[in-house]
């Protein structure tokens, strides 16, 4: 990063920023309403998931894809090893990794431990426009997924 651009509290407050990005995406989507994960984004942004072929683009096709997750999954996604890079006063990248526990037929209550479903890293993009930060590019790219676990129905019979 050209040091002339940001001064260090600024890149500070911008760093913290889009780290603040990374977690509230996990944290909209385990326990908010998935939809609003789309106002991280920005009315242009990207969404890409090479190996699993899927790529959503625009904040309004964003909301229809995340707000479309079963009603009944449980999720919990932990991020870490966040790395942020200040590329310009408007613009940062990061990286980081996360780990994915997931289940569908969730009706209540803590469930059993399990392995996660997937673990991977992500590669964003940040842009900072009338001085709020939202992702414009978000890819994924998984070192270790498997498939997610419906819990048996309770109380049918």
């Amino acid at each position: 990063m050209d040091t002339d651009l940001t001064d260090p509290v600024e890149r500070m407050l911008a760093e913290r920023a889009c780290e603040r990005l990374i977690v509230e995406f996990g944290q909209r989507l385990d326990l908010g309403d998935p939809g609003d994960v789309a106002e991280l984004f920005t009315e242009d942004a990207v969404w890409e998931w090479p190996a699993g072929e899927r790529r959503v683009e625009g904040r309004e096709p964003l909301r229809a894809y995340f707000a479309g997750r079963p009603a009944d999954r449980l999720s919990r996604r932990v991020a870490s090893n966040i790395l942020v890079t200040v590329t310009s006063p408007d613009t940062a990248t990061a990286t980081s990794y996360f780990t994915t526990y997931r289940v569908d037929g969730h009706t209540g209550g803590p469930v059993p431990a399990r392995p996660p479903v997937q673990v991977g890293h992500y590669e964003d993009t940040f842009h900072r426009a009338g001085g709020r930060w939202r992702l414009a590019r978000r890819t994924l790219f998984l070192a270790f997924a498997g498939p997610t676990d419906r819990l048996p129905a309770v109380g049918r019979g």
